[in-house]
């Protein structure tokens, strides 16, 4: 009986050990683009909506492009008075809620080109890769569309 019951748990143990991990954060990007700027203008917006469909949270912590001299995580705030400012975005991340979406859009969060390398002219499509806390990176293109959008 005695090893039976050493046989069962070691089953046990095993099957433990073969048992899928917990699933995690799992990170997709929907609908990302560029706004067009000339590049007499010295910086340029990507806009993304980023799903987590995991069961854990994840965070952007950065991004990165050669058409860029510097990337850093954005957010528009309103400084009252009908005036309205860009700045880093404090911590450079933003959470990605289990569950959730969260959306990187004019005139809210966005990824800021600084230094561009590259022209943002409608219809070009330009390297952008998002950095995530648990999700590592994703390269991704993102088409450039007309400013007026």
């Amino acid at each position: 009986m005695k090893r039976m019951w050493w046989l069962m748990l070691a089953g046990v143990v095993m099957l433990a050990a073969c048992a899928p991990a917990a699933s995690g954060p799992k990170i997709s990007v929907e609908m990302l683009w560029g706004r067009s700027s000339p590049m007499v203008v010295d910086a340029g917006a990507f806009y993304v909506n980023i799903k987590n469909t995991g069961t854990a949270a994840d965070k952007l912590i950065g991004a990165k492009s050669d058409a860029c001299g510097m990337v850093e995580l954005h957010e528009t705030v309103d400084k009252g008075g009908g005036m309205m400012e860009m700045q880093p975005i404090a911590g450079q991340m933003i959470e990605i809620p289990a569950g959730g979406t969260v959306e990187l859009k004019p005139g809210g969060m966005h990824v800021m080109c600084m230094m561009k390398k590259a022209d943002f002219a409608a219809g070009t499509k330009l390297p952008l890769t998002l950095v995530f806390e648990k999700s590592g990176e994703m390269k991704l293109e993102a088409e450039i569309k007309d400013s007026a959008m």
